[in-house]
């Protein structure tokens, strides 16, 4: 089956984007917005509507396949490709992608995402017309994309829901009850991202911990429910303790008592601002931490963006878990390499992504989560809890039920 044409639509995302570099230097929080002015190349304001584009393959036999390019809320910083833009990219996408399978026949989905995977191409327009490709392969198939996934990757299909992670962004109290009450297996991001909110040693962010303890106990929707603790502290506890590991790790021992019976993960407790020096760091605190006997793990994320970054983090061990953020990859073929690669290498495999995606793609990397199987996904596009969750957590019972109504 051929490919006859490619049509782009412009779109909005789960998010906004926001000019990080802005947000840490001189803009003011004012309401749901930012005062002051930009300071990263190709923003109008510090914050703006985060936007998209659906790329849809039109096949030959009239049925439509598509996935949407989308890019992280904070663009354009930490090395990352520039703001996308959906005016700036559309052209970009009709000549350079569209010779690429316009009149062309649908292969295999590892053959049809290496040919845009391999250009230097933004990253989102990578993500997105990676994802087209494979619906398109599954469409002429006639199968479900996790199960094209799982065939040419040699993968088992999950027979269950993979564990799936609500994100609370600043509504850290209100956001946990909804998790809590739609029964969210991990909880809650936090968005721990300054001093004021950690405590000048740390203390408020054992207080949070503690009230999350007592809140899964006091709201607990069924019995034996024992989701995972998870907060995000973008690299505040290493500014709380000036780097001093010795001090952050007897800091992680109250961590852990705080969070009583439920298991806790702090993403990016310190950021050393740059890669190797992020390595070194993470690994040196496991090492520690597990010498110590304290049961906190470690997630990377900061200077853990691409898939030879998640190699380098998985072979050193910094860290218990990694953090693949889907757009920062490029095509979704270097997610579904950095689960299995992490899983392979004794690293957690946290299939992240951001707030600023779309619905398609959370539905599409949905089918990478069932066919991989990593330790958690994240429930997305948004920061509302309850619309990422629908769809992450729908979209896997849908691929169950399927599962096991449906000869493989």
């Amino acid at each position: 089956m051929k490919i006859k044409d490619i049509i782009c639509a412009p779109g909005r995302t789960g998010f906004f984007f926001d000019d990080q570099k802005a947000i840490k230097t001189t803009a003011i929080a004012d309401g749901n917005a930012y005062t002051g002015e930009p300071c990263t190349p190709g923003f109008s304001r510090v914050r703006q509507a985060g936007e998209s584009i659906s790329v849809m393959f039109v096949l030959e036999d009239g049925q439509v396949a598509f996935g949407d390019c989308a890019a992280v809320q904070y663009s354009g910083a930490g090395g990352r490709d520039p703001l996308f833009l959906a005016e700036d990219f559309i052209p970009v996408i009709k000549r350079e992608v569209a010779p690429l399978y316009v009149g062309k026949e649908i292969s295999t989905f590892r053959e049809m995402a290496d040919a845009v995977d391999s250009k230097p191409l933004h990253t989102a327009i990578r993500y997105g017309v990676t994802q087209a490709c494979l619906d398109a392969v599954a469409k002429s198939k006639k199968k479900m994309m996790a199960q094209i996934v799982a065939q040419e990757y040699g993968l088992t299909l999950s027979d269950r829901l993979i564990p799936i992670f609500s994100q609370s962004g600043d509504d850290r109290y209100t956001n946990v009850d909804k998790m809590i009450l739609k029964g969210s297996d991990v909880l809650p991001h936090g968005l721990i991202n300054n001093i004021t909110k950690l405590g000048i040693k740390g203390e408020k962010l054992l207080e949070y911990i503690s009230w999350l303890s007592g809140r899964i106990l006091q709201l607990s929707p069924r019995e034996n429910y024992k989701p995972v603790i998870h907060i995000d502290v973008y690299g505040v506890i290493g500014i709380a303790f000036n780097n001093n590991f010795d001090a952050i790790v007897d800091y992680m021992a109250k961590v852990q008592a705080a969070s009583g019976p439920f298991k806790i993960r702090i993403e990016g407790p310190v950021d050393m601002g740059n890669r190797e020096a992020q390595v070194e760091a993470l690994a040196a605190l496991v090492r520690l931490m597990d010498s110590r006997g304290i049961n906190v793990e470690i997630v990377a994320d900061e200077w853990c963006n691409t898939y030879e970054d998640i190699k380098i983090f998985t072979d050193n061990r910094a860290g218990h878990m990694a953090q693949i953020k889907t757009p920062d990859l490029g095509g979704i073929n270097n997610s579904i390499e950095a689960v299995a690669y992490c899983k392979a290498n004794g690293m957690g495999a946290y299939l992240g992504g951001t707030c600023n995606e779309t619905d398609r793609s959370g539905q599409v990397c949905t089918h990478i989560a069932m066919a991989t199987c990593p330790d958690q996904m994240l429930a997305k596009p948004g920061m509302g809890v309850d619309e990422g969750f629908m769809i992450v957590y729908n979209e896997m019972n849908r691929i169950l039920a399927w599962y096991k109504n449906v000869s493989l």
